[in-house]
């Protein structure tokens, strides 16, 4: 790293376009490459050998992880859009090696959490919003023009189909699936797919679950709790209660079990 007298702190082995702007108070990694007309503003840290194309703008009080991929017109760090936001310092993380596709808009968090955070290893297509407090966790797919509300919070390796909007405040469970165009109002169970506006279950993430490589015994004890949960005549937290004493608890059907107990809007049936 190195420091000039008025600029930012840049590894000698970058390739800044002349043509971008980089605060002064920005640090940018090693190998780091940045196209033409590219704005970083201050407080901005980029991780190493993370290439951000032409026209992207990361204004501020951002972190972005190693061997990213910043696409054309990516909106990264911007002000939260909530009338309740009043210039508190807030901020936007990007894990490693995530990919964010041309015109994507990530916005900070606001005073009720501080930050918005992306985890490692993300797809981020072409127009996705992501909000002000909202959490992804590793290995996320956010298809085509999804749009989340704020404070979502989506687990790991969930994929979202395109043009689906995300309520604010929902949850998205780990290796859930949702089909394109829909409407998410209410929490997605874990290991499950929904789809439709307004959303419906259609069953366990059979093929994701398969592609993942989860044990048969695995998707079997999923395919009990799923059933006692959502297909019996039990309500959900009897079904909840009978899964407990019934089905092996791996992790996998504790998680299950817990993030159905724990939600506050409810789950999409």
């Amino acid at each position: 790293m190195s420091r000039g007298e008025h600029g930012p702190v840049i590894a000698a082995e970058v390739d800044v376009h002349p043509h971008a702007i980089v605060h002064p108070t920005a640090e940018i990694g090693v190998g780091v490459s940045v196209g033409p007309w590219t704005l970083i503003g201050p407080d901005v840290r980029i991780g190493d050998r993370t290439d951000i194309g032409p026209n992207a703008l990361i204004e501020r009080n951002t972190t972005v992880g190693v061997e990213c991929q910043i696409h054309k017109g990516a909106v990264l760090g911007t002000d939260p859009q909530d009338l309740k936001f009043h210039g508190e310092d807030t901020r936007l993380d990007v894990g490693d090696r995530a990919v964010i596709r041309e015109y994507a808009t990530l916005n900070r968090g606001t005073a009720a959490s501080g930050l918005t955070k992306v985890g490692d290893n993300c797809l981020l297509m072409a127009y996705a919003h992501v909000a002000h407090d909202c959490r992804l966790g590793n290995h996320v797919v956010l298809s085509n023009a999804v749009n989340m509300a704020g404070h979502v919070e989506i687990q790991d390796h969930a994929i979202v189909g395109g043009l689906t909007a995300l309520h604010q405040f929902v949850r998205i469970g780990a290796h859930a699936f949702i089909g394109g165009a829909s409407r998410i109002s209410q929490d997605v169970a874990p290991y499950c797919r929904v789809a439709g506006s307004p959303a419906k279950l259609y069953g366990l993430n059979s093929v994701g679950l398969d592609r993942r490589g989860f044990l048969p015994e695995t998707r079997a004890a999923l395919k009990q709790a799923y059933r006692l949960v959502f297909l019996s005549n039990l309500n959900v937290s009897q079904g909840l209660a009978r899964a407990r004493k019934e089905i092996d608890l791996v992790p996998e059907v504790g998680h299950f079990l817990d993030f159905i107990a724990r939600s506050e809007r409810g789950v999409t049936i």
